[in-house]
């Protein structure tokens, strides 16, 4: 699907879904978002118009991109005439089977309809459609114009021809899509990413060392090569003879338990969730805050200018 303007409607206006149509609409398809709530509907051309602004897009490039973006006021109008259809609804099982049952009666019988979620089994979301074959997963990660990776997740119901026309898409509109042959919880990158998380944590829950210096091991560590050699490259760097050696004397004292720490369940008891509350495994301050998130931000975006997607 290398085609440009074609239809597509993206089902929420909120973080993840401007930042999907925003994508689409720059790579030169046509696209038609709603919401359920009239101020996001009311504010997403300007969310869409700071983004691009902050990709570096100029005003006259950013107008031009939002006369592709068309606000609609409901599911049904916004995915007439629609070739794929992106649901981008908040993490909650019966609002997307709702969504895509009502995006099924209005949409044309060729659609493809695409659930982006992080870690909801896409069979389950989709268990109620009559034609299960067009349907599929697209976990966008956060922030969806800023990150490149797509995970493009299959069910046992879905076609290939489904499967290689979301990948074409994503591919034309400059994402760097996967394929997850398997429809298991939390696909790819948030099965390696919160396995990180488990053993960071109990690192902190067994006395091991603090938050922050599992913070600054990983930055000033091995986080710094994993933008350009992943895990099974650097296996294949060091030698598998050393890998399996190197497991053979470390995995067994890892955490494996297979349930959530009792250390993470008692933050999340006390109250302590983190920077919107001003502590979880560290305290901040609302400046702090402030300036991990914009640290972030910048890092992406000057990371996406230095490294081909």
């Amino acid at each position: 699907m290398g085609e440009k303007n074609l239809q597509i409607a993206v089902i929420g206006a909120g973080l993840m879904g401007h930042g999907i149509a925003l994508t689409l609409a720059r790579a030169g398809q046509y696209v038609a978002i709603t919401d359920p709530d009239p101020e996001a509907r009311a504010t997403v051309s300007a969310r869409i118009a700071a983004s691009l602004a902050g990709l570096g897009e100029s005003d006259a490039r950013i107008a031009k991109i939002l006369k592709k973006i068309e606000i609609a006021g409901s599911p049904a109008s916004a995915v007439a005439g629609a070739r794929v259809v992106f649901e981008a609804a908040p993490e909650k099982m019966e609002l997307k089977q709702a969504i895509f049952a009502e995006v099924e009666a209005h949409a044309p019988a060729e659609c493809i309809f695409a659930s982006n979620t992080s870690v909801m089994p896409i069979t389950d979301i989709m268990s109620k459609l009559k034609d299960r074959s067009r349907a599929l997963g697209t976990h966008w990660w956060n922030p969806p114009h800023l990150i490149p990776l797509v995970e493009v997740i299959r069910t046992a119901d879905t076609s290939e021809s489904a499967v290689d026309a979301v990948m074409g898409l994503l591919s034309d509109a400059g994402k760097t899509p996967v394929r997850v042959e398997k429809d298991v919880p939390g696909f790819i990158g948030n099965r390696l990413q919160h396995a990180l998380w488990r053993e960071a944590i109990s690192l902190v829950e067994r006395g091991i060392c603090d938050a922050a210096s599992v913070d600054m091991v990983v930055k000033s560590c091995f986080g710094r090569r994993l933008a350009v050699l992943g895990p099974l490259e650097n296996a294949d760097l060091v030698g598998t003879d050393l890998t399996l050696d190197i497991h053979q004397t470390v995995l067994a004292d890892l955490e494996h338990r297979p349930g959530p720490s009792p250390y993470l369940e008692r933050l999340v008891s006390e109250g302590k969730l983190g920077m919107k509350t001003g502590e979880g495994f560290r305290r901040w301050t609302p400046e702090e805050a402030d300036r991990v998130r914009a640290r972030v931000t910048t890092h992406l975006r000057q990371l996406g200018e230095i490294l081909p997607d």
